[in-house]
């Protein structure tokens, strides 16, 4: 049984969960309530995780990992997975995959985060601006992927890029991110529908 610092709206979590799931191990983890704060530190989290953030995971022999890229990996090759090709070109074009879907999710959170964690007087609207132009730069990019990409989550990058446009609808609905990008729109209609990614959608 692995035990599982978790939190429904956040899409690191969820990108452990759907990999969890793809892989027949979403039954065997037990999901410890949490609540990761970027200011206020929740100390049930920092015993496994110094830095107090989700996704934090003890394994059964007791061992703490963290950050969804380092679990998500060892989900893989506990279960003796394919989530993470070994080898050759498509290894770095998973692993390129799924850079690029942390770093959108990595601005959409600092977006989110000034608006919402720091107090009105102080927020800088430079600030969201520029990482809402790595959100579009990571749209464009995706967009001109999307028709190579397969309608499973049957790799790690996928599901990274799942997630992230999750998140998008989840937290930034007004962004109508479909409108000018079509071909990820298509994608992400058939990929979302998989039982993954509906088992995990983020609820408040």
């Amino acid at each position: 049984m692995f035990k599982l610092y978790y939190a429904s709206t956040s899409p690191y979590v969820r990108k452990v969960m759907v990999t969890a799931h793809c892989l027949g191990l979403a039954e065997q983890i037990e999901k410890l309530d949490s609540a990761a704060h970027p200011i206020k530190r929740d100390e049930r989290i920092a015993s496994f995780n110094p830095l107090a953030k989700v996704p934090a995971l003890q394994t059964a022999n007791g061992l703490a990992l963290y950050d969804s890229r380092v679990i998500c990996e060892y989900l893989d090759t506990y279960a003796g997975g394919s989530l993470f090709p070994r080898e050759g070109r498509q290894r770095w074009l998973s692993l390129a995959r799924q850079a690029l879907g942390d770093g959108l999710l990595d601005a959409a959170l600092l977006a989110r985060y000034e608006a919402f964690a720091r107090p009105a007087d102080k927020q800088w609207s430079g600030w969201v601006d520029g990482q809402m132009a790595k959100i579009h730069a990571a749209l464009a990019e995706i967009e001109t992927q999307a028709p190579r990409y397969g309608s499973v989550p049957d790799d790690i990058g996928l599901i990274t890029l799942g997630c992230g446009l999750g998140y998008l609808d989840f937290r930034f609905a007004s962004l109508d991110w479909r409108a000018s990008h079509p071909a990820t729109a298509a994608w992400f209609a058939e990929f979302d529908q998989h039982p993954a990614m509906v088992a995990t959608r983020p609820f408040e």
